[in-house]
This record gives structure tokens, sequence and C-alpha cells, in this order.
């Protein structure tokens, strides 16, 4: 009866990591870029009183062995890199990806970050950077007497400057994939670093090889649907409910069983 109340607290720790997940994509239901995340769950171990296939006394082989799950856990919590909706802003600073593909951020401790979060800005040097400040790499520094900003599909920027007719290039804006998004790390202000999981990453031209293009004046949204979450919550409270009722249940036997010697 015992193994009963630590089995259904498994499941009650489990549901509660799933809610805390839901929690986090609904917060972040606004953030640029965003990816969701899924918990994926497993059983834990299992107690073996009888092997199946074993022989009986007689010789006879039993079919079907007993065994009892002591529970389940967390098995991982995976970002899903669906792409967003994509609205149109008119910022010429707003970039998306349409497709696969990450922009690249220097970080003050000279390594290298990823996100899909294109709401890009001008610092007072008139580098493209984040919104907190991170430069783009590799670099583009737009001139301050630019009077317009033109991004091409292909990650080209140019910039008409005043007085003058024809564009100037100021640089080129490269994508990164993975062989495995998912082994990402979350590091918070939509950025990603590179794990041993992720695999290296892989520099190529928007538009060519597999890799999507940049939208300038379009910003891609989080991919996570308020509609699927609610669900999955009242799923994951449900859930969580039985579990703390399986717990009542078992303890209620066990008193039953400690009132017998009464």
């Amino acid at each position: 009866m015992i193994r009963a109340l630590w089995t259904a607290a498994t499941g009650m720790e489990a549901q509660q990591v799933n809610m805390d997940v839901i929690a986090n994509n609904l917060a972040n239901v606004n953030s640029a870029g965003f990816k969701k995340s899924r918990a994926d769950f497993q059983d834990i171990l299992y107690q073996t009183t009888k092997a199946a296939g074993a022989s009986a006394a007689d010789g006879v082989e039993i079919p079907a062995g007993v065994q009892v799950g002591l529970g389940s856990r967390v098995a991982a919590v995976q970002k899903i890199f669906t792409v967003g909706d994509i609205r149109q802003t008119s910022n010429d600073l707003d970039l998306a990806i349409e497709g696969d593909g990450f922009f690249q951020i220097s970080q003050p401790d000279g390594t290298t970050g990823f996100t899909r979060s294109g709401a890009m800005k001008r610092d007072s040097t008139g580098r493209i950077v984040t919104s907190d400040g991170y430069p783009m790499f590799p670099e583009v520094v737009i001139p301050q007497n630019a009077t317009r900003i033109s991004i091409a599909e292909n990650g080209g920027v140019e910039v008409f400057l005043d007085g003058e007719q024809l564009p100037s290039s100021v640089g080129n804006i490269e994508l990164v994939r993975f062989s495995n998004p998912a082994g990402l790390s979350s590091m918070g202000r939509n950025l990603y670093s590179e794990t041993l999981a992720s695999g290296a990453p892989i520099v190529g031209t928007p538009g060519e090889a597999g890799f999507g293009e940049v939208s300038q004046g379009f910003l891609e949204g989080s991919n996570v649907s308020v509609m699927e979450e609610m669900v999955a919550m009242i799923a994951g409270q449900r859930a969580y409910e039985v579990n703390s009722k399986a717990i009542k249940a078992a303890d209620e036997m066990l008193q039953q069983t400690n009132n017998l010697v009464r």
C-alpha cells in the first residue's frame, strides 16, 4: 500500500512540471520568435514478482508475468521549432525568417547566440542590435545619414544615403541552422546557445541550400496556440487531481489495515 502512495506522488510531480511548461508557453504567447516547449513523460522502474516465460513447477511456461510499475517522470522538455505566425509591421528593422534558420547575435562574453526574433534596432553607432543591445553577427552598421534601409530576401543590406540616388551596400545578414535544433540550450532573451546535442552551426545565405528567406517589415510571432495550451492545462490539471485521489484512496486503504489491529 505504501508503494501506491509513492507511485501516485510521482504522477503529481510529473504533472506539476507539465503545468510549469504550459505556464511558460502561455506567458510568452506574445514574445517575438518564441518557440513553445512540450514535456515528454516516461514510466519508471517495474518491480517483477513473476517473470513472463518462466517455468512453473510442472514445467509449464508462464505466459504472462507479474510486474508493478513505480510511477512516471519527465523524460524531456523539448522545444518545438515550428514557424510562428508572421505579421506585417512595416518597420524597416523588423525581420522574419520564412523557413529554416537563426539569426546570429554577438554576446558580451564573446560567444554567439542564436535567435528567431527579428525585432532589431539601431544603437548610437548605427549597428543593428537586439532589444538588449547585442549586435548582429556579422556586424552591420547603418550610416547616420541613411534615409532608407533595404534588406533583400538573400540578406543583403543596402541603404540610401542623403542626397544619393543609388543604394550602397553595407553588409549581409547570414543565417545558421542545426541538425538538431531541439538540442539548443535556451538562455532567455529569445536567445539559444549551441550544445553537443544540437551539433555545430551550419552557416549559409538566406534563400539558399534550404535556408529560409529574410522578409523585411515582418515579424515572426510565438508559435504558441492558446487553445492547445488551455486544453493541455485542463488535461494536466485532471491528471494531477486523479493522482491526488489515488493517494487519498491508498491512504484510506492503509487506514483500514491499521484499524484491523484495534
